[in-house]
């Protein structure tokens, strides 16, 4: 059982004593660490939890009889558990995969495709919510429906009604964009779709790290997200899914665990779960991210909701004020996510000459190629936002982008 937690009062000071590797230095500069949106920093909740199995108790789970493999079977389960807790979701409806990307590609994988059928994704989609369905055109005649969104990445659900068909087999959705920040509406989107028979996977690799996700009462089919962007290890990541949609798919991979009966003229698959956990599963990355969200969970998450909205916000102030720079994606109540671009400078010049000056951020195409056509850009800078960053570090972040500036004018 989860023994209840903890709730320790909101201070930013306290949170980064937390993490380890935000005391450190970069190139003799204090680290500004502003790239949560590709992977966080790690609590020392996380990495003592993973040591501690290693050093006291570790052993293959499931199959075991002995005291190393019932306690860690145990543990693997009891991240399961935390993991439901978390998206209000039951245990039985948990599968454990090696990231966010495994987890929409099972969705894809066990989908009953023929030629024609329509699967629905919008232009500002993460590429991993895009290849799967591109992989089922290319190999079993799908087409993709492509839901395009507003200036700044509002998605019109009167046009997603539109184009849901009677061959749309699939709605497949950001809930939060890795790139605009934008949050999408989960629960009308759901809505929509289901009055017409249709199914919904949500890609909530964002989501699931800034805000409050409750998949039953989203009525979501599908949920997917990726442990190490919540503070937790790599390697891990949850696919939830409806109890009957589960069932209804065939398994994705083949081996141990996810068979009940093995005979050499038949085999008889595993319930869900088990069913899509082949081989041995990522056990002491679970044991991780049960940590990492015990450790979120004891944190007031309403004070690091508008904590997160006061970093946004003061950096979307300062740069607003920039005529040089150009904000991609200004809707109201996005994450703190901000991806931008310099009048004049490729984005990977000013990420190099940041770095130079302690201030850690992305650049590129962030895995989003479909929505930086849609902005008329071949990449931009993307700053993505914390709870252990500090109001300073986006004062930090601004004084470095102007030095960036005069460097490259």
């Amino acid at each position: 059982m989860n023994a209840p937690l903890i709730k320790r009062p909101f201070d930013v000071d306290a949170i980064r004593a937390d993490f380890p590797i935000l005391s450190r230095d970069v190139h003799g500069r204090p680290l500004v660490y502003l790239d949560n949106a590709a992977s966080a920093q790690k609590p020392e909740a996380v990495i003592e939890a993973m040591a501690a199995a290693m050093r006291g108790s570790y052993a293959n789970v499931h199959r075991g009889l002995h005291a190393l493999a019932n306690e860690t079977t145990d543990a693997f389960e009891a991240a399961r558990e935390t993991v439901a807790r978390y998206i209000g979701a039951t245990p039985e409806c948990i599968v454990f995969t090696k990231g966010g990307t495994q987890a929409i590609n099972i969705v894809a994988a066990g989908l009953d495709v023929k030629a024609g059928d329509e699967i629905i994704v919008s232009v500002m989609e993460h590429h991993a919510n895009i290849v799967p369905w591109h992989m089922l055109r290319e190999r079993k005649g799908a087409v993709l429906r492509w839901l395009d969104i507003d200036a700044d990445g509002g998605i019109d659900t009167a046009a997603l009604d539109a184009l849901i068909g009677p061959r749309t087999k699939m709605v497949a959705l950001t809930h939060m964009s890795n790139v605009l920040g934008v949050k999408t509406p989960a629960a009308e989107i759901v809505r929509i779709a289901h009055a017409k028979d249709v199914p919904v996977l949500l890609d909530g690799c964002q989501a699931a790290v800034h805000m409050r996700v409750d998949v039953s009462a989203l009525d979501v089919d599908f949920y997917a997200f990726t442990g190490h962007k919540l503070y937790g290890p790599t390697g891990i990541g949850v696919l939830y899914g409806k109890r009957d949609r589960l069932m209804a798919m065939p398994p994705f991979e083949g081996g141990g665990e996810m068979i009940d009966i093995v005979e050499q003229e038949r085999v008889i698959y595993n319930e869900p779960p088990h069913r899509f956990e082949a081989g041995t599963p990522p056990i002491l990355e679970a044991i991780g991210l049960k940590a990492a969200i015990d450790w979120y969970e004891s944190q007031d998450r309403a004070a690091i909701e508008a904590h997160e909205a006061a970093l946004r916000d003061r950096a979307m102030d300062a740069l607003s004020g920039l005529n040089w720079v150009q904000l991609h994606g200004q809707a109201p109540d996005k994450g703190a996510i901000i991806a931008f671009s310099m009048q004049g400078a490729h984005p990977h010049d000013v990420a190099q000459i940041l770095d130079r000056q302690g201030v850690a951020v992305r650049a590129g195409h962030h895995c989003a190629q479909p929505l930086m056509k849609r902005l008329g850009v071949t990449a931009t800078a993307r700053a993505s936002f914390a709870c252990y960053n500090r109001l300073d570090e986006v004062d930090v972040f601004i004084e470095a982008l102007h030095k960036a500036r005069k460097l490259l004018s």
